[in-house]
């Protein structure tokens, strides 16, 4: 009897971590923004992006991270992967100083803007691995 309690103790504490690792992936946000860049105008752009994203990291909690990617074959296409916590925390924010500064800053910059909203099927990356540039 008691083994039979001891399962089902284990198997309620698993349900319950399940559960809460699904609803919070569920409640994250996936975008991805696919940016067109002036050529003459790219570093520029590069700088106040790093300086956005920085900001961004180091104030905000619902913004958990960014990954910004060039195409070998056109620099000027950039793709960035932006993950945050729950819409909220990406509506909070597009309304914070530093995402309005940048928008101004880049406003010139950038030719095209294409911004998809997703959804996470699957991530799965090495114990060890860090992704770093």
């Amino acid at each position: 009897m008691n083994r039979i309690i001891l399962v089902a103790l284990c198997l309620s504490i698993f349900n319950v971590v399940s559960f809460n690792s699904i609803a919070q992936s569920v409640n994250k946000m996936y975008r991805i923004a696919k940016i067109k860049v002036d050529v003459n105008q790219l570093g520029q752009y590069k700088s106040a992006l790093r300086e956005q994203m920085n900001t961004a990291i180091k104030l905000e909690p619902g913004v958990l991270s960014y990954t910004v990617v060039a195409d070998k074959k056109d620099s000027t296409s950039i793709t960035i992967l932006e993950v945050y916590a729950s819409l909220e925390a990406y509506q909070s924010h597009i309304l914070t100083t530093h995402f309005k500064k940048y928008k101004e800053t880049v406003k010139d910059m950038v030719l095209t803007l294409d911004l998809i909203d997703t959804e996470l099927i699957s991530r799965v990356q090495k114990e060890d691995y860090s992704f770093s540039k």
